[in-house]
């Protein structure tokens, strides 16, 4: 088998750790992988397939020799130094959101739209965590009756914003469990036993950057420009996993049951829905693993074509650094 060079951009991350795990745990071929961050993070050493790597400050010469480069350091970093690396001869899979919405870039979800990644001029982009997800569970059920409109609330947990976030939730909770002042740093306001309606920056629709990346990101992923969708992301106090709450409308009509039938044959998705023994997807439970996971499956009886839908995964994983090594995988078969 082919072994290929590999580089991942922001390798001292959450998303950047979560990549090289996962290209170890899958196999991929690797032949030589470079860790590339920050000054600040350059001069560690992590360990791959269990030999020690010493990580390397990133700059316009690290993907010389690098066949795949597998960018997960932010939208400002990919637009810098992404054009670098394709010009070196690399092919960028990049987590950030500065290419996804570009005409020629496609977007891919491997058990989605696979058929995109083949159209790449050297950059293929990751969908956002929360956008990955729902279209996992949504592709199935609209190949069976077009979705006409989408209706989504999230609950995202906080390692979507970074370690800082995960320290900022365990030492708030710390504090206020010891009656002490729970100190704000990362979020505008606690997070630690509080819910937050905010993620990303506010637009001047009055949605959020966020929101607004599910919007235009499941229409691209989807081929469907015309799909009618509205979100509300919530940050809520969970280290790790995403959970949405999906209304769905379609053009004909998929009962509860007919929905079960098509999710439980869907690639990359498990069905837990036995509400008798309480059994539906928990963040918790998707913690470290690699499926997207749905429940709560009903009928919306408010409308004539509609379902409800829960939708759990783990945004390190699948939401991330998992779809992009699949990205990896798909190129280069």
């Amino acid at each position: 088998m082919k072994e290929y060079n590999v580089a991942i951009v922001g390798a001292t991350g959450v998303v950047g750790e979560e990549m090289r795990k996962i290209l170890e745990e899958r196999n991929f071929p690797v032949a030589n992988l470079k860790l590339l961050a920050s000054a600040r993070s350059a001069g560690r050493r992590l360990t791959f397939r269990r030999t020690g790597i010493l990580v390397e400050e990133l700059s316009a010469g690290s993907f010389k020799g690098v066949d795949i480069a597998l960018f997960s350091a932010g939208a400002t970093v990919s637009r810098e130094f992404a054009p670098l690396a394709v010009k070196a001869g690399a092919l960028v899979i990049d987590n950030s959101s500065a290419f996804r919405m570009e005409p020629d870039v496609p977007l891919v979800v491997p058990e989605v739209n696979p058929e995109k990644a083949r159209e790449h001029k050297g950059i293929i982009a990751n969908p956002n965590c929360s956008t990955i997800q729902m279209v996992m569970v949504l592709k199935p059920l609209h190949a069976r009756s077009r979705i006409r409109r989408v209706v989504v609330s999230t609950y995202q947990a906080v390692s979507g914003t970074g370690k800082g976030a995960v320290r900022e939730l365990l030492g708030q909770s710390k504090a206020v469990l010891s009656g002490e002042p729970a100190r704000v740093e990362v979020y505008p306001h606690q997070i630690a036993f509080n819910l937050l309606p905010h993620i990303d920056v506010f637009l001047e629709n009055a949605y959020t950057k966020e929101e607004m990346k599910m919007v235009n990101e499941t229409r691209k992923i989807m081929g469907d420009s015309g799909m009618r969708i509205t979100a509300t992301c919530v940050r809520v106090p969970v280290f790790v996993s995403h959970s949405e709450s999906v209304n769905i409308e379609t053009e004909k009509k998929i009962t509860a049951e007919e929905a079960r039938e098509i999710l439980e044959k869907a690639p990359g998705v498990e069905v837990i829905d036995d509400l008798e023994s309480c059994a539906y997807p928990l963040p918790i439970f998707a913690e470290g693993k690699d499926l997207c996971y749905v429940g709560r499956i009903r009928e919306d009886d408010s409308i004539e074509n509609g379902l409800n839908l829960w939708v759990v995964a783990d945004n390190l994983r699948k939401g991330a650094a998992l779809n992009a090594v699949q990205i990896a995988e798909l190129s280069i078969k």
